[in-house]
């Protein structure tokens, strides 16, 4: 995208004209958006420290959030040593997400 055409994309989204929003590493950092309740991950970024940027936007000031991490065999490695350096636990999601509820 352009910076104009991204820069009405952000625009809706913050105004909630769009519920989704679909991201590179360029919005890893220094979007602000107060509703965001959940993250998707579709694949992990190159460093880890744009993995608690990214996670950063759900749940900001308080409020509960949600990040799911779709992973890739390759990527267990880079998720373990994600959670070592921030002391963080992630938990597997069942195959069967009904016994969730």
């Amino acid at each position: 995208m352009d910076p104009k055409e991204r820069k009405h994309t952000i625009e809706d989204f913050r105004a909630g004209r769009s519920r989704v929003l679909v991201s590179s590493d360029l919005l890893a950092r220094g979007i602000d958006i107060q509703q965001i309740s959940l993250v998707i991950n579709y694949e992990l970024p190159m460093n880890r420290e744009n993995y608690v940027h990214r996670i950063g936007r759900a749940g900001r000031f308080g409020r509960k959030g949600t990040t799911i991490n779709m992973l890739l065999p390759e990527e267990e490695a880079m998720m373990t040593d994600i959670c070592e350096h921030y002391k963080m636990k992630v938990t597997i999601l069942p195959e069967n997400l009904s016994t969730l509820l």
